[in-house]
């Protein structure tokens, strides 16, 4: 296990055209790190997260990701290594989710999510794993998973078995990569203002949210504050956790349901 003090210079961030993933992507860039962007629909995008770390000063390398292929995952996770020069962050954070009740979920849409959300994590973050154990100067794994990490959500089976997943995954990793100087850690947001929520381009300070103790959605930004603490030098000692990000949502449990009036609750 090496005592020396981690210094990123190179960070790849999936999922980076846009929300947590460019915020995260822009935070990464002003702690002085190149970063590697991944898009999957959205090519301008990526292009434009790319311009915003670039007007920090930092390199911005783009490149296509479809984590439902596994041979391509590794493979592009490969090439932004090589254009960056190394990788000694990886930030997870390509998802999906599909709103489907148990009941009408079929085997198909199970699988896409399961590939999307956890399967290409897995080949994403082994491959970058790999590269780092070789590299020989340690590392930071960074997770993006989800209160539902912890909590179930109506509609959301495979999103949840996929984070449930995922958060066990990114544990027995911290365990195996720690001899080499190598943390993995887990990020779990809440309600975020992001396209995958619909509110790209809304103040969450303006929404209101009674059931969240600080009373609104998260900014992106916000998360990727915590990322970037994750994938800093400070982080030095933090190990195997998951933070959840959320204003408090999760503690509102037992609290939510004594305070539930109709049963709205049971639709996605």
């Amino acid at each position: 296990m090496s005592d020396a003090r981690f210094s990123p210079q190179t960070a790849i961030v999936t999922g980076s055209d846009s929300g947590i993933g460019r915020a995260t992507a822009v935070a990464l860039a002003k702690a002085g790190m190149d970063v590697g962007i991944t898009w999957h629909s959205d090519q301008q995008g990526a292009e434009e997260t790319a311009e915003e770390v670039r007007g920090l000063g930092r390199r911005a390398v783009v490149r296509h990701l479809d984590t439902t292929d596994a041979r391509g995952t590794a493979a592009a996770i490969h090439k932004l290594a090589e254009e960056l020069g190394g990788v000694d962050v990886f930030v997870n954070n390509s998802g999906t989710g599909d709103g489907t009740k148990f009941l009408e979920l079929d085997y198909d849409t199970w699988m896409s999510t399961l590939d999307t959300n956890l399967n290409g994590a897995f080949v994403a973050m082994q491959t970058a794993a790999k590269r780092m154990v070789k590299a020989g100067r340690g590392g930071r794994i960074i997770a993006v998973t989800s209160v539902h990490e912890f909590q179930p959500r109506v509609g959301a089976s495979a999103y949840d078995a996929s984070k449930h997943g995922l958060g066990g995954l990114i544990k027995t990793m911290a365990l195996e990569l720690a001899e080499h100087g190598i943390t993995a850690n887990n990020v779990a947001p809440g309600e975020i203002a992001t396209p995958m929520t619909g509110q790209e381009d809304e103040d969450p300070t303006r929404k209101e949210r009674p059931g969240v103790p600080l009373g609104r959605p998260g900014d992106a930004r916000e998360i990727a504050a915590v990322i970037a603490f994750l994938a800093s030098p400070d982080s030095s000692y933090v190990n195997g956790a998951s933070w959840p990000v959320d204003g408090g949502m999760l503690q509102m449990g037992p609290q939510a349901g004594s305070h539930i009036t109709s049963n709205d609750w049971r639709e996605s």
